[in-house]
């Protein structure tokens, strides 16, 4: 596993890549970069520290590469062990690294003014009169919105994106133990993130003015079929008018007699059919299914149903399952996006 990280002036870096080397058993790695990416930095002169986080020294025992190429060539045969890059700042090492399926992009950012206390804080301990707050936010932006050397568009792409904004370590560090970054679904999606991904992929094809809803049918790991909410085929869809039910307004569960929406768990159904569907099938849905879609699961022999949102009719959806012999899961994937 490789673990990228890219971030603002303070933003924690250095601290983030200690408590995974301390804690997770990484080993620290750094790349020199070409000498465009190196130019285009504020001078140290003009602002030190501009061109690295200014907490702390790099941790002890760390493997520099000249080139990415290097750094590629060493870890790949070794990715089973644990690695973190500090200072991604280069689009192009991104895309290098991206290609790999063990490499995770992860941002740390914060407040500026909590940036720019911890700056203060830290030239102080080292008895170095700070810099203005003027300078301290030219290099800031300067760092992360560079033409070349930006790290904005590369932020952009992080998995995870941590904001730092609590004075206290013992606060980030709950959070990083909190993030399970080792999970090894954080690089290569289990079966029930893979699938329920492609319910929610499907849901994006929901035409329902009401709510987008997405499923798949699988057996022994193979898709069956997919389906999302929306008008039947031949009718004008949801979103253009076709169902006066969802269109007016009404609320979840009222009027679902006069509604002409197939959900999405109806329409996965229809398309696999009772003898494609067989035995050990699993329905995987962006949204547990209402007691009506649950009837028809039991009757077509769905041996378990795992959803990831909840919805109005969760307790008599699990009624109905229970006593029809279906297994109900929830699917909570690791957290990722943006995390406070």
């Amino acid at each position: 596993m490789l673990v990228g990280l890219c971030g603002g002036l303070c933003a924690g870096k250095r601290s983030v890549a200690s408590f995974f080397v301390e804690v997770f058993d990484f080993h620290e790695i750094i790349l020199d970069y070409p000498s465009e990416v190196k130019s285009s930095e504020i001078p140290e002169e003009t602002f030190p520290g501009a061109s690295a986080d200014v907490a702390a020294q790099p941790n002890q025992n760390v493997t520099k590469f000249k080139s990415i190429q290097e750094l590629m060539d060493y870890v790949t045969p070794r990715w089973r062990e644990r690695f973190v890059l500090t200072g991604i700042r280069d689009r192009s090492v991104v895309d290098e690294l991206s290609t790999r399926p063990f490499f995770l992009l992860m941002s740390i950012d914060a407040p500026v003014s909590v940036r720019w206390k911890r700056y203060v804080e830290r030239r102080q301990k080292n008895s170095d009169p700070p810099h203005t707050l003027e300078e301290f936010l030219y290099a800031s932006d300067s760092q992360m919105y560079h033409p070349i050397s930006g790290i904005a568009a590369i932020s952009d792409r992080a998995t995870i994106k941590l904001i730092n904004a609590s004075s206290s370590l013992t606060v980030l560090h709950r959070a990083l133990v909190y993030l399970n970054i080792t999970d090894p679904e954080r690089v290569r999606p289990g079966w029930d993130a893979y699938f329920m991904q492609l319910a929610s992929l499907a849901a994006k094809r929901s035409n329902c003015m009401k709510r987008r809803v997405g499923c798949v049918l699988v057996r022994q790991k193979r898709v069956l079929a997919t389906g999302y909410n929306g008008a039947p085929r031949g009718l004008t869809n949801c979103n253009e008018g076709g169902c006066g039910r969802c269109n007016s307004g009404s609320a979840g569960g009222t009027g679902l007699s006069t509604c002409l929406c197939l959900h999405a768990e109806e329409n996965a159904l229809l398309e696999a059919g009772r003898e494609r569907i067989g035995n050990e099938a699993i329905l995987y849905c962006d949204t547990c299914p209402c007691l009506t879609c649950s009837i028809k699961i039991v009757q077509v022999g769905i041996s378990e149903v795992v959803y990831s949102q909840g919805y109005s009719m969760d307790d008599q959806t699990a009624r109905v399952l229970m006593e029809g012999g279906v297994k109900l899961r929830q699917y909570s994937p690791p957290r990722d996006g943006l995390v406070e």
